[in-house]
């Protein structure tokens, strides 16, 4: 399918919406991230940087990155930044904002020759003058006040919405959602880097290479979801194969039989982060447990450790839901009962987490 086919009900000439990208996706791909198991340590970052982003003019580019939160996230403020739509019908695109370079960081060259090499004294740090700021600057600050202090790691990499506002934002249409999985895609031959791609998607997820003068972004690994490999078989997106606690599952949505479709849809535990954007990410977030909080003299008490509130914030009023059926479930096990959706958080059997070639022949 060519970018023009894909495309042509996306956006007229002026930007506004035309049609809905979604219409004629035949399965939209998607993941589930389990954040109670991410221990924050950039395996997959370093995965995805590796795979897509040594090439020149992508050195400051992290597609997948994993966020310290509370915390301003990268791009720095991304979450005040702007973007998405202004009406539940859609009707009008927000207006959004495109982050300074000063927003992402500098990519730092750090002086590892005087370390190995020279048998220096001195500690690991950038060359030239002091950073003000970088990717997981505040990693591992929390909020609170101790003995109740907490935070936790978020993942993230391109939503691939439904309903994507870099794809309505291109003049050129160059940005599009395949129509065989839903993966969002920038063509590079009809991109002319004039960012309203960077400036509407409200996650900030679409970078600019200025060595290019094009946009990209995350691809969702979709030459692995292909069988493109030298083995020939099909492998889910790199960062979610390389993660040491094995906290993602890929699948497809309308997969009845799927975890996706089960942690999505059926027992409604995995969320979209900030849906009030209305895109309809397809990245879902099992929100996050945390020991409860104790009192002065360290005696346990019946207080949530993260506040409610702010886990409403990030994923909206169903994380009241999500959390009390996960509690629910959790207490049946414990009384020695059974729950299949404890059973497909805590799988660890590849076939049940990675669901990608169920409609193949289709």
């Amino acid at each position: 399918m060519s970018t023009d086919e894909a495309q042509e009900t996306a956006t007229d000439d002026s930007g506004e919406a035309t049609a809905d990208v979604a219409d004629g996706i035949d399965h939209q791909v998607a993941m589930v991230l389990d954040l109670n198991k991410c221990i924050g340590c950039q395996t997959c970052t370093m995965a995805c940087k590796t795979l897509w982003t040594e090439g020149e003019g992508r050195e400051y580019m992290y597609w997948n990155n994993v966020e310290t939160k509370p915390g301003e996230g990268y791009p720095r403020g991304w979450e005040e930044k702007g973007g998405g739509w202004q009406s539940a019908e859609r009707s009008e695109r927000s207006p959004g904002e495109i982050p300074s370079q000063e927003d992402y960081g500098e990519a730092w060259e750090f002086n590892h020759s005087e370390i190995f090499y020279d048998e220096s004294d001195e500690p690991l740090r950038p060359q030239g003058d002091d950073p003000e700021w970088g990717p997981n600057w505040d990693e591992d600050q929390g909020a609170g006040e101790y003995p109740n202090s907490y935070y936790f790691y978020l993942p993230r990499i391109c939503n691939h919405c439904t309903h994507p506002t870099c794809v309505e934002a291109c003049p050129r249409k160059a940005v599009y959602k395949r129509e065989e999985d839903g993966i969002v895609l920038i063509d590079q031959e009809r991109c002319r880097g004039y960012r309203y791609c960077v400036e509407g998607c409200p996650y900030k997820k679409v970078y600019y290479n200025a060595v290019t003068k094009t946009s990209e972004k995350c691809v969702f690994c979709f030459p692995r979801l292909e069988g493109e490999g030298a083995d020939g078989e099909v492998h889910p997106p790199a960062c979610a194969s390389e993660c040491p606690p094995q906290l993602r599952l890929v699948g497809y949505l309308d997969d009845e039989d799927g975890p996706i479709y089960k942690l999505v849809e059926e027992y409604g535990v995995a969320l979209p982060l900030h849906p009030e954007f209305e895109t309809a990410p397809n990245v879902y977030y099992v929100p996050p447990y945390a020991p409860p909080q104790h009192s002065g003299d360290g005696e346990t008490i019946d207080v949530e450790r993260i506040p409610r509130t702010y886990l409403e914030e990030l994923f909206g009023e169903a994380v009241h839901d999500a959390l009390d059926t996960i509690e629910r479930h959790r207490d049946r096990v414990r009384r020695g009962g059974e729950s299949e959706l404890m059973d497909i958080l805590t799988s660890e059997n590849p076939a049940q987490q990675y669901r990608l070639e169920v409609f193949d022949d289709a």
